[in-house]
């Protein structure tokens, strides 16, 4: 018998009225949170987990860290929000700090990851047309199936999933879609002639941390560079340090011409999300042709250069990478015991376990149920995949403590 009003507790009662007031567009966990401290959450119950999600990599650097948090309450006093009517003494130091961080030219601020992606193929059409020559209203975008730039009515025309697609047509011309990790496709594509970009994500993370074969964006680029067309990276959520890198390209060496990053930027604290490009891109935007009345705002500026700065001092990218070695291998145990786990993949903390559904029907969803009862926050993906992506401020003896509480939710699970 459901809990009355006066029995529910206050998870109860937190998500009957989230359920009766929001919009039904998400289906989270049957878990309510209320306080977040470096790689732990707390439910309204009192209960701690492990957070193995990261907002999605949006929290790399631990939930409420200090210095960021220090960096949010001093500016908050002096000035949030100016709009960019005026000059404020904070954004020309951002765009210098992030400028010089990634090594390009200019930054064009924005707040979310999706008004990045459509910041960035806005600069790659005004690029086509001012710099290629490429007829008015005929540029064309490349990108890849199975992607997630966002949700945009101009990015779920790039998509091929049915959930952010069906029902929300007609959709953005311009766009060609082809399967990701593969060259040949990807040469095919550019051979039409008004091609001014390729977006693509390092490794596709909604879509079950999909790494491609190594060299593949080397390849990519420089398939690109033969054919006068931009190669565009979406590092909204593999960037800042997440695979073991500062960016997932720099594992191939690879330079965008156009930089897309956003979460991690402010480490979870406001949303923070940013273009990168050389001037002979960035450029081709004018007064007026673009904007953002919170894009760049003094607040999110000193932020974000607070969370880039403890990335770099708390040596982020290098804890991924060994740790992120050390959970493959953990997890890797698994799938030679259980033959339900099928197959591990990722790159630094950037990870996926691949879950068999069992004969009773139950899948990866029952399996992080039984995760969070043992303390640890997975979200499943597609029905057979979980995504683990702890804060990259995680210790070898928190992440082995983790590694305990999955197996102990494996061996439940069979």
């Amino acid at each position: 018998m459901p809990a009355t009003k006066a029995q529910e507790s206050r998870s109860q009662k937190a998500i009957r009225i989230e359920d009766k007031y929001g919009a039904h567009n998400y289906h989270p966990l049957p878990v309510v949170l209320e306080k977040g401290e470096g790689v732990f959450l707390w439910d309204v119950e009192g209960k701690r987990y492990y957070d193995f999600l990261s907002a999605y990599s949006a929290v790399n650097q631990g939930h409420c860290h200090p210095r960021i948090i220090a960096a949010l309450t001093e500016q908050a006093q002096k000035l949030t929000l100016t709009s960019r009517a005026f000059h404020n003494d904070v954004l020309g130091e951002y765009e210098e700090y992030i400028a010089n961080y990634f090594g390009y030219d200019k930054v064009l601020p924005m707040n979310t990851g999706a008004e990045a992606v459509e910041t960035a193929l806005k600069l790659a059409r005004k690029w086509g047309y001012d710099k290629k020559g490429i007829p008015a209203n005929e540029a064309r975008i490349i990108v890849c199936r199975h992607n997630f730039h966002g949700r945009t009515i101009a990015i779920i025309s790039a998509s091929t999933d049915p959930d952010s697609r069906g029902g929300f047509g007609p959709f953005t011309p311009g766009i060609d879609i082809i399967p990701y990790d593969n060259i040949p496709a990807l040469q095919r594509a550019l051979e039409h002639p008004h091609v001014a970009a390729f977006m693509v994500e390092p490794i596709q993370g909604e879509a079950g941390v999909m790494v491609p074969h190594e060299g593949y964006l080397k390849q990519a680029y420089e398939a690109c560079k033969a054919r006068n067309v931009l190669f565009m990276a979406d590092e909204v959520q593999t960037g800042i340090a997440r695979t073991g890198k500062m960016l997932a390209c720099d594992h191939e060496g690879v330079r965008p011409d156009v930089l897309i990053l956003g979460k991690a930027i402010s480490g979870g604290v406001l949303p923070v999300s940013a273009v990168l490009a050389d001037d002979e891109v960035m450029m081709v935007i004018k007064p007026g042709q673009h904007g953002s009345t919170f894009g760049g705002n003094p607040l999110a500026s000193r932020v974000a250069m607070a969370a880039l700065e403890v990335v770099k001092d708390e040596k982020l990218a290098e804890n991924a990478q060994r740790l992120g070695e050390i959970f493959r291998a953990e997890m890797n145990k698994l799938v030679k015991e259980f033959s339900f786990v099928k197959l591990v993949r990722g790159k630094g903390l950037l990870n996926a376990v691949i879950i068999e559904p069992r004969a009773d029907g139950k899948t990866a969803w029952e399996l992080c149920l039984l995760l969070a009862e043992n303390g640890l926050l997975a979200k499943p993906r597609h029905g057979d995949i979980i995504r683990f992506a702890p804060p990259l401020t995680i210790t070898e003896e928190q992440l082995m403590a983790c590694c305990t509480i999955i197996r102990k939710s494996v061996e439940a699970f069979a």
